[in-house]
């Protein structure tokens, strides 16, 4: 795994898009912050840059760099989930613009999966982690599931899990507003 990870990053750190096995489906990833490699997994994905896609860390502490005013019903969120849960914050800061959506917001997931926790702690920034599928496809539930076309248009494909067999399960996603409003966009 040390090895994949150290790869990974190395093409991370070039500009490049992998694509990598994740706490819930596999998924296409990019370093956050470069904008034109962000604009590579929209035009891999086949997809409009007026769709957001959602960001892993590593740990709930980096939130703040990422986020103005984490609002603090977030945490308490985050400490009770039983499962994988993507939060969307308003006003997101240090990334790619065209990652963030029109309204300001960004969906966020504090990953528990050893291979992309490490992979986010060692890379030190936000990746990105969009279902590896075409849009409109449906999202893979296991590497086998993964199109080649997807397969072909990566500048790394991680070895680790690839063997797997299980249903991979996309995350919860819950929006949270102004005030703290709370919509559950998908459980």
């Amino acid at each position: 795994m040390n090895e994949e990870i150290k790869q990974a990053i190395e093409v991370l750190n070039r500009g490049g898009v992998i694509l990598y096995p994740t706490d819930t489906i596999w998924g296409i990833g990019c370093d956050a912050t470069n904008a034109e490699a962000v604009k590579r997994v929209y035009e891999i994905k086949r997809r409009t840059d007026s769709k957001a896609m959602l960001v892993l860390i590593d740990s709930p502490a980096k939130l703040n760099y990422y986020v103005k005013d984490v609002p603090p019903i977030a945490w308490d969120l985050m400490e009770l989930t039983t499962k994988p849960l993507t939060i969307i914050y308003d006003g997101a800061r240090n990334l790619a613009e065209n990652l963030i959506a029109e309204d300001g917001s960004v969906g966020i997931r504090v990953t528990d999966e050893d291979f992309s926790r490490q992979l986010c702690f060692r890379f030190r920034k936000a990746i990105v982690s969009t279902s590896a599928n075409i849009s409109g496809e449906p999202a893979p539930k296991n590497f086998v599931d993964i199109s080649d076309d997807i397969k072909r248009q990566v500048d790394y494909i991680v070895g680790y899990r690839q063997k797997e067999k299980g249903a991979g399960k996309a995350s919860s996603i819950i929006k949270l507003g102004i005030g703290g409003q709370v919509k559950v966009i998908r459980e």
